[in-house]
């Protein structure tokens, strides 16, 4: 079985590539030797085939293929998992002694050695490099040539804050670095026309005999006058309705509008001047600041209103060489998108509790209604749907219906735009109406309005901050088999009295997994959702608000995913969730549309939507009318691991395992007592709630996928089975897999985007 029977595939006259080692011999003790270590290993190519428990099964699986009848299976395993041969005749340990050498030298390692041994065997071979390293040199002083140029004295301002101290080892990445720093912060300080590679470091060692070094800094010779000096932004011109075919307006009186110095070129009004000033972070009579013009660049990009943004300089004066240096003009075009639009959509919709049916959806947008960057939008959504299942659900159907309306202004009301400096936050208003009439049960109806913010702090971090939020339902057309429902469920009964929904909504985020150069990404996200505190207050200790009771509760929920990714495309995902509300003063239970539930495409998938729990409850064994609605709690954990590979082109695949449940926490003595003749509600309250054995009531599955990824827009199919069942006894919980006679063996999950 040597290397997974590979060796018979090995042409003759070649030897299969196995790996190298590297022995470093040092005169010093370095600190950082690991470090040099590794950055030495990475020098060394090409990497020989993966090994897997001491086979070679990515190999093993490219010789199989390339037979004259591979098969289907060797096919799809090559495509997905498959390697070429890296041959001895690849390796060139000659090149590799220099690039060790080489970067010994970049590291203060001047005057090593390197050295290679090859160990050839009949089928395989390998290379044991080593190298001698003498004793590192280090900076003893850091100094700055004098010049009269303004540039040197800017530099000399910058100094201070430089990385490189006394005693540093030579390393030409920590010069590279210092000298990006440094024109980094010459770009922000007026120097339109600085380069990184006019700055040259020059090594002295003549001074000392103990292997140290004085570092100088200054400018190249002959640098031009242009690249020397700092520039002051002399006018400021704004296009808000620029087309990129056509010409730009000539600035005159006519067609110029000026607010705090800034001319604003527009023959229409699209954007009110005043508005759009104040998006703008720099002014007349500023240095040139390329960190400032970016964020001016992202700023209005982030408006919603323009497709192109571009901020474009122009020297006034080409000749300037004095100390009072040279002048630009900015000129900022803007193009935007198209204000209005009508879309319709025509859905088709397959849910996992068995409701399918078509939908209509129609939106209006227009993108500047205001003429400030207000994006105004209207949609209204109709669909049917019928419940596709034996049994006493078959009959089941439902039509659903709705229209919002949301605005959204490009700036946080009633603060001013410039108070912010990353990015502006937005303010959001938003009011709309559903409805959603289940046949041979109920009409439920709900009124919802919003007032808040979003905004990005920073490249990961995000923020929604919605300090109004107010929902209203109503409960009518109850039929005779409903209401014998809420009769038989005080739990779910008060759920639905609870129609007057007021409080505030929190939202952060934390993403990384946008940043694809990222091996290792996380996510977290966590929201707090806290209603009915200042009603409360007002109410003056009364249940009532406007004549309906109002609910009172903290809930929050927190999602970490860790993603590893590799070559090909292949990414491993974790991900913890948990969430847990709690109602108190005059709420027992949560809201049911504030509840969790678990099962589902974007849960545990080898269960149906709300299918599970809570706890260990089993709703087929009371009532299967009422599994749809019961099955939800006010505690939520849930566990995932999956990865994902590419398939061929834009086909991917995956393999998961997801685990979680929901469960009733807090007392519920209250109900019980008015329920005591209700068995229905005594299994529901003992087996529902989160008890030290809770892991016991974890369920479980497994299951593999397709995914259609064409630039983001994923169509998802996911085979998942049971792994653990926890409605079931005790000993019977476990289940195999696709594989077993349970009922549900296998759920076929179909969904838009990727679970997490």
């Amino acid at each position: 079985m040597h290397s997974c029977g590979i060796e018979k595939y090995i042409p003759e006259g070649e030897q299969l590539y196995t790996g190298s080692t590297l022995e470093l011999t040092t005169e010093s003790n370095s600190k950082d030797e690991k470090e040099i270590k590794s950055e030495l290993l990475g020098l060394i190519e090409p990497n020989p085939n993966t090994t897997f428990l001491g086979m070679k099964p990515a190999l093993f699986f490219h010789y199989k293929a390339q037979r004259e009848k591979p098969g289907f299976i060797y096919k799809f395993l090559n495509k997905s998992f498959g390697e070429e041969p890296v041959y001895f005749s690849d390796v060139n340990p000659e090149r590799i002694e220099e690039l060790i050498l080489n970067r010994l030298d970049n590291n203060g390692f001047f005057y090593s050695r390197s050295a290679s041994e090859t160990v050839i065997d009949e089928k395989f071979a390998s290379v044991n490099y080593s190298a001698k390293l003498p004793v590192p040199y280090v900076l003893e002083n850091y100094n700055l040539e004098s010049d009269t140029l303004p540039i040197y004295k800017e530099i000399e301002k910058m100094l201070p804050e430089t990385a490189l101290k006394k005693g540093d080892r030579f390393d030409l990445n920590l010069l590279k670095a210092e000298r990006i720093r440094l024109n980094n912060g010459l770009k922000q300080r007026g120097f339109y026309n600085s380069q990184e590679d006019l700055l040259i470091f020059e090594a002295d060692t003549n001074q000392y005999k103990n292997r140290k070094f004085d570092l100088f800094l200054r400018l190249k010779k002959d640098v031009p006058a242009r690249a020397s000096i700092p520039y002051t932004i002399d006018s400021i011109t704004v296009y808000p309705n620029y087309t990129i075919e056509g010409d730009t307006l000539p600035l005159n009186e006519k067609n110029a509008t000026r607010v705090n110095g800034i001319d604003f070129i527009q023959e229409e009004l699209y954007f009110k001047p005043e508005l759009l000033e104040s998006y703008l972070l720099f002014n007349k009579g500023d240095l040139y600041n390329a960190n400032t013009s970016k964020q001016t660049s992202n700023r209005l990009s982030a408006l919603g209103s323009y497709k192109y943004v571009n901020i474009q300089y122009t020297e006034l004066d080409t000749t300037a060489t004095d100390g009072n240096g040279g002048s630009l003009a900015a000129n900022i075009y803007l193009a935007p998108l198209t204000k209005r639009s009508i879309r319709a959509e025509i859905q088709a919709v397959s849910k996992s509790n068995g409701f399918t049916g078509p939908g209509v959806l129609l939106s209006h947008i227009n993108r500047n209604i205001f003429n400030g960057g207000e994006t105004f939008s209207v949609s209204a959504n109709f669909s049917y749907e019928s419940q596709l299942l034996s049994g006493n659900n078959s009959s089941l159907s439902s039509i659903a219906g709705g229209i919002s309306a949301d605005l959204i202004i490009p700036r946080s009301v009633p603060l001013s735009p410039r108070r912010f400096q990353y990015a502006v936050p937005k303010t959001k208003i938003s009011l709309g109406y559903d409805f959603l009439q289940r046949s041979q049960l109920f009409t439920l109806s709900s009124v919802n309005a919003s007032f808040g913010y979003t905004w990005q702090e920073n490249q990961y971090v995000y923020h929604t901050l919605d300090p109004i939020n107010i929902n209203y339902s109503k409960l009518s057309n109850v039929t005779n088999d409903f209401q014998t429902i809420l009769d038989d469920n005080e739990y779910l009964s008060q759920s639905f009295e609870q129609r007057f929904i007021a409080g505030l909504l929190y939202s952060f985020t934390y993403d990384e997994v946008s940043k694809l150069s990222k091996e290792a990404p996380i996510y977290f996200a966590t929201n707090v959702d806290v209603a009915g505190n200042l009603l409360g207050l007002i109410s003056s200790g009364s249940e009532t608000v406007f004549g309906s009771t109002y609910a009172q509760y903290t809930k929050a929920d927190a999602d970490l995913r860790l993603y590893l990714r590799w070559q090909k495309e292949r990414t491993l995902v974790s991900r913890i969730y948990a969430g847990w509300g709690v109602p108190y003063g005059n709420s027992t239970t949560l809201p049911f549309i504030k509840q969790f539930y678990s099962g589902g495409p974007y849960s545990v998938r080898a269960f149906n939507i709300r299918s599970l729990g809570p706890g260990n409850f089993n709703a087929e064994t009371e009532n299967a009318t009422t599994d749809y609605f019961d099955q939800s709690g006010n505690l939520k954990l849930e566990a995932n691991v999956e990865y994902r590979f590419p398939l061929f082109s834009y086909l991917k695949g995956a393999f998961f395992i997801d685990a979680g449940n929901v469960w009733l926490t807090g007392d519920y003595s209250d109900i019980e007592a008015d329920q005591r003749n209700s068995s229905f509600s005594e299994t529901l309250f003992t087996d529902g709630k989160f008890e030290k054995d809770w892991l016991s009531e974890v369920a479980a599955g497994v299951g593999f996928g397709v995914r259609l990824d064409i630039q983001s827009f994923v169509i998802r199919l996911d085979l998942a089975s049971p792994l653990r069942i926890p409605y079931l006894d005790e000993n019977e919980r476990w289940n195999v897999p696709f594989f077993s006679n349970a009922d549900n063996n296998m759920t076929l999950n179909f969904a838009i985007g990727y679970p997490f």
